[in-house]
C-alpha cells in the first residue's frame, strides 16, 4: 500500500530526497505555484512525477482531518535501514556516532520533532522499536517538516539488546531520566560515541532500558512543571551534544 505524503514540507524533502519511489503528484487547482509548491512542481518535472491538478475537496476527501497544505504526494513507503548502515555513515564522515533512540514514543508530533533536530544536529540514525511506537507514517513525516527523509532509521525488535550491540561497538549509551542517580546533561562529556536513548511519554525509560544504558543525564528544573515534554527535553540534550562535539573537535 502507497504513503500518501502531505504538507508542502514533507512532501518537498521527500522530492529533494528521492529515497521513495513516486506514483503521482497531487496539487490544488488553482492554487498559487510559487515558493515552496512552485519548488515542488519543478523537483516533480525534474524526477518525471506525473503531476494531477485536482478539486481541494478532492484532497480534503483523501485525506480528511490532515492540515495536507494543497499537496498530497503518493509514493512508497518510507525505507527503513539497517543499524550498519548508521555506523558506516559516521565512519564515512569520520565523525564519533551520534544515535537517538527512541524507547516507544507513541506521539507522532514528539517523534516528528525529534527528527527533526536529530536531522538538523546531524544524527546518524535513529533506533525505534517496532512494537508500541510510532512508526514512520505520513503524520510523523509531516509533523518533522520532512526531515525524516534525509536520515537513516532502523526498527528492532527488542531495543535492550540493540543497546547491548552498539555498546559492543564502542558506543556509550545515555538516558535522559528525570531520576536521582543522573547527572546534570551539561555537567558531562558527551563528546564520544554517543546513544542518547528517550522514554516514552509519562512512564520515561522503561526498566531494562535504564538498567542498560552506561549513565543517565537529567535537566534541572526551577519552575512549578515537574518535567518537560519529551520532545523539548530531547531536542536540548541532542543540540548540546552536538555543540559540545563541534567545539571538541
Amino acid at each position: 500500500m502507497a504513503d500518501l505524503l502531505y504538507g508542502r514540507n514533507a512532501v518537498r524533502e521527500a522530492l529533494r530526497a528521492r529515497r521513495r519511489t513516486f506514483q503521482r503528484l497531487f496539487v490544488s487547482a488553482g492554487a498559487q505555484e510559487t515558493g515552496t509548491l512552485g519548488e515542488i512542481v519543478r523537483l516533480a518535472g525534474e524526477t518525471g512525477v506525473p503531476i494531477e491538478r485536482v478539486d481541494r475537496r478532492e484532497l480534503d476527501r483523501r485525506l480528511i482531518d490532515a492540515n495536507h497544505q494543497g499537496v498530497v504526494l503518493e509514493c512508497s513507503n518510507y525505507p527503513y535501514a539497517e543499524l550498519d548502515d548508521c555506523t558506516a555513515l559516521a565512519e564515512e564522515r569520520g565523525e564519533p556516532a551520534l544515535l537517538l533512540m527512541l524507547d516507544h514514543i507513541q506521539d507522532p508530533q514528539n517523534v516528528g520533532t525529534l527528527l527533526r533536530t536529530a536531522e538538523v544536529v546531524g544524527v546518524h540514525g535513529v533506533v525505534i522499536p517496532g512494537r508500541r511506537a510510532a512508526e514512520i507514517t505520513p503524520a510523523v513525516v509531516n509533523a518533522s517538516a520532512g526531515a525524516v527523509e534525509h536520515l537513516q532509521i532502523v526498527v528492532v525488535t527488542n531495543l535492550a539488546a540493540t543497546i547491548e550491540q552498539v555498546q559492543h561497538a564502542g558506543i556509550w549509551v545515555v538516558g535522559v531520566e528525570d531520576d536521582e542517580r543522573a547527572q546534570v546533561f551539561d555537567e558531562v562529556d558527551l563528546n564520544l560515541p554517543l546513544a542518547l536513548v528517550l522514554g516514552a511519554e509519562g512512564p520515561g525509560l522503561a526498566r531494562l532500558t535504564r538498567e542498560r544504558c552506561d549513565f543517565l543525564v537529567r535537566l534541572p528544573m526551577r519552575g512549578q512543571i515537574a518535567s518537560l515534554n519529551v520532545a523539548v527535553a530531547g531536542s536540548i540534550v541532542l543540540y548540546h551534544a552536538w555543540r559540545v562535539r563541534e567545539q571538541g573537535r
